[in-house]
């Protein structure tokens, strides 16, 4: 099998606001760790991860406490030191000191860079909004001050992407020096308000990416996002589940781990005809040169 058959498999291991009194997530540095561990063991190479508060009763909440931060980055790297760890950056506004403080002090392999605004919307059954009217805000300098900063730790943008418009910006940031090719582009699709989780929508994205660009989806929603995984790896793109996109199964079953999801994405992949990438194999498709704590 060649290395143009292998797939990167990311698992997101728990999300940014879900309650884990109500869905099985992750919070703790050990919790973590478990699910990083039952996540490579099922076929992940890569780790997408958001950091909850410690303190009892606040792990619903995000922090960006460095030292937080970084005493879960060891547990996960301590059990399983083959992983690549990307680490979320994403807020609101335009004071991104904490991210930043959290990329110097862990220096992950990959970071998602959110690569362009979005009004995140959402409505109920009765015509109310989920939640008020949020603007996802990602102008122009606020992208080139992360770009900045992971290129001074090392750090390889994962370019998270919500709608057409976003897809099509890369370009024009390699266009004027800001990313450096080949660009790792996620498709975010399932949002309300961004791209919608279809499968036709695939081949026309993919063709609105610079050339040489690596592309991953990321798929939010139910059972439904099965399909569009399959279109997507058909394609030659890579994959990434989790409970932060998702509590449920092929099957429509809810998942009660991270491990379950990789398990059924990695039986996807294989019924495409494509291996999962090892770690060395995802380090070099990914151009991470340094196999940081001894992976292999």
């Amino acid at each position: 099998m060649s290395q143009a058959d292998k797939v990167i498999i990311t698992c997101a291991l728990t999300g940014v606001l879900t309650d884990p009194a109500q869905h099985k997530v992750p919070v703790t540095a050990s919790e973590m760790a478990d699910a990083a561990e039952a996540a490579y063991n099922a076929g992940a190479t890569v780790v997408h991860c958001h950091y909850r508060m410690q303190q009892p009763g606040m792990g619903r909440f995000p922090t960006w406490d460095a030292e937080v931060v970084a005493e879960i980055d060891r547990a996960i790297r301590s059990r399983v030191p083959q992983l690549i760890v990307n680490m979320s950056t994403g807020v609101v506004g335009a004071d991104i000191s904490g991210p930043l403080s959290c990329l110097r002090r862990i220096r992950p392999e990959m970071a998602a860079l959110n690569a362009g605004s979005l009004n995140y919307l959402k409505t109920r059954a009765d015509g109310r909004w989920a939640w008020p009217p949020l603007l996802f805000d990602n102008p122009v300098e606020k992208v080139e001050a992360y770009i900045r900063a992971m290129n001074e730790v090392g750090t390889i943008p994962e370019c998270e992407c919500f709608d057409t418009g976003i897809v099509r910006s890369i370009a024009l940031f390699q266009q004027v020096g800001l990313l450096r090719p080949p660009a790792h582009i996620s498709l975010v699709m399932g949002v309300a308000s961004g791209m919608p989780a279809k499968a036709e929508w695939l081949p026309l994205l993919v063709d609105e990416m610079p050339k040489g660009a690596h592309f991953q989806t990321i798929l939010i929603g139910r059972e439904e996002v099965w399909a569009v995984h399959r279109r997507s790896c058909e394609l030659g793109g890579n994959l990434r589940t989790g409970v932060e996109d998702t509590f449920y199964l092929p099957s429509g079953e809810k998942t009660d781990s991270n491990g379950r999801l990789i398990e059924a994405l990695v039986q996807i992949a294989r019924e495409c005809g494509r291996e999962p990438a090892s770690p060395a194999e995802a380090r070099a498709l990914i151009g991470i040169s340094d196999l940081p704590h001894g992976a292999t």
